[in-house]
C-alpha cells in the first residue's frame, strides 16, 4: 500500500460516521485544520459525496471507505490509508476490527463503533473521533483533533456544541 507523506504544523481534522449528515458546529471546529481525515461512513445516498466537497472546501481531504459508503462514488475510497505526517505513521480504516495487527504505524485512526477513543496500547495511539453526524443510541456529537510535531502525536476530542 502506498504512503502520502506531509509535512506541516497545522491541526489535523478527523471524523467519521457522518451518515449524510454534516453540520456547521462540525465545520467550525474544524476550521483551521492543515488537513481533514473522514474515517469512513460518509453516507449511502449519491449525494453524501458532497459532504466530501465541502470538507475540502477547509483543507486537503483523505477518506476511508466505511460499510455504509454503498453508493457509486464510495466505490474510489479505499478501505485502508497509509499517511506519514511529520514522520509520524497514521493507519486510517473505519472498522478496527479490519485492522491488521502486522501493520507497521504509529496510530491507527477509526470509527464506527460512534463512540470517542484516544489511548495508547502497546505503542500505538488508537484513535477514534466518535460520531458527528446524526446522534447514534445515547452517544454525544464529537470529531477530533491530532496534532503531529517533532515532539509528539497527541489527540483531542470535540463535542460538537448542540
Amino acid at each position: 500500500m502506498e504512503c502520502v507523506t506531509f509535512v506541516f504544523d497545522a491541526p489535523i481534522g478527523v471524523i467519521a460516521d457522518t451518515h449524510g449528515t454534516l453540520r456547521d458546529e462540525a465545520l467550525a471546529l474544524l476550521e483551521g485544520s492543515g488537513l481533514i481525515l473522514h474515517l469512513g461512513d460518509v453516507g449511502s445516498r449519491d449525494r453524501d459525496e458532497a459532504i466530501l466537497a465541502r470538507l475540502a472546501e477547509l483543507a486537503p481531504v483523505y477518506a476511508v471507505r466505511g460499510n455504509v459508503d454503498t453508493a457509486a462514488w464510495a466505490e474510489r475510497l479505499p478501505w485502508h490509508l497509509d499517511l506519514a505526517i511529520n514522520g509520524w505513521r497514521l493507519h486510517l480504516v473505519h472498522d478496527i476490527a479490519d485492522f491488521d495487527v502486522a501493520t507497521s504505524c504509529d496510530a491507527v485512526l477509526h470509527g464506527h463503533s460512534h463512540k470517542a477513543r484516544n489511548e495508547w496500547r502497546d505503542g500505538r495511539l488508537l484513535f477514534n473521533p466518535g460520531g458527528a453526524g446524526r446522534r447514534r443510541f445515547s452517544l454525544p456529537l464529537t470529531l477530533g483533533k491530532l496534532w503531529a510535531d517533532e515532539r509528539a502525536l497527541r489527540g483531542a476530542t470535540l463535542h460538537l456544541p448542540l
